[in-house]
């Protein structure tokens, strides 16, 4: 009886292993952003390069609609000056709730919403995706390396092989991240796409993840300051936890160690 219920539990557990590494896609690289690990922080330069690729590539199809423009200049996050908020809010063309008239964009306003390709909103994207769930969909990994939204976000963009498929009268691209093996997504970025103010490197790798990065800080902007308060939260427990035992062992000192008849 033992052996039959034993047998039977192994079974479930591989077939659920098996359905869990299925829905699994493809390989995702493990990126050293600088915002990883409890005293990591946002770099500021990748944030603003980020922005450019975002701005430059990827909102002719994706959204970011809801992220406020202000949000730019904030401390922590891209931290634009006033007068570069003020005017990258102004490239955009926003249709007032009010009026119902097209009116330049102002910094309160958010990021335009883009779903005229029927691509998805990068607002959330970095924390909607995880890219590390294994092994076998045990989710190990990610208490090792993190739910690894940007790391997905990057490799997707750096996934790609350069083999083109035709099926149903589309063009596929085959993209060894994709679950599937199969995007429809041609690949956005290229080597020397870009050319940044701080000299950095403009190859696909460090844009993918410079991009990776600014969605990263879209979809948590107050991360830094979460991990502040976290860290400090830690040090009263750890705190509050010694002089919780140095006051019970002088109450006990008394007691502790004479025999009682």
């Amino acid at each position: 009886m033992f052996r039959k219920i034993a047998i039977s539990a192994v079974c479930a557990l591989t077939v659920l292993t098996g359905a869990a590494s299925a829905n699994e896609g493809g390989t995702v690289t493990d990126f050293a952003f600088s915002f990883e690990g409890p005293f990591g922080t946002y770099d500021r330069n990748q944030l603003q390069r980020g922005l450019q690729v975002y701005t430059e590539v990827c909102s002719a199809c994706h959204g970011m609609k809801f992220v406020p423009i202000r949000t730019l200049g904030d401390e922590g996050g891209p931290n634009l000056p006033a007068d570069q908020v003020r005017a990258y809010a102004a490239e955009f063309t926003i249709t007032d709730a009010e009026t119902g008239e097209d009116r330049a964009g102002l910094p309160t306003d958010f990021f335009p919403a883009n779903t005229s390709a029927g691509a998805p909103d990068l607002s959330l994207m970095a924390k909607a995706r995880k890219g590390f769930s294994g092994p076998n969909g045990l989710g190990i990994n990610q208490i090792l390396f993190g739910i690894g939204g940007p790391e997905y976000i990057a490799s997707i963009l750096t996934g790609y092989t350069g083999e083109e498929v035709e099926e149903f009268g589309s063009t596929f691209y085959e993209n060894h991240t994709f679950p599937g093996g199969r995007i429809k997504m041609s690949p956005p970025l290229s080597d020397g796409q870009e050319e940044f103010a701080d000299g950095a490197p403009n190859d696909v790798p460090h844009m993918a993840q410079d991009v990776a990065a600014f969605l990263m800080w879209a979809a948590e902007p107050h991360m830094m300051a979460r991990k502040q308060a976290g860290f400090i939260a830690v040090l009263f427990l750890a705190f509050l936890s010694t002089l919780l035992y140095l006051t019970n062992k002088r109450l006990w000192s008394g007691i502790k160690g004479k025999k009682l008849h």
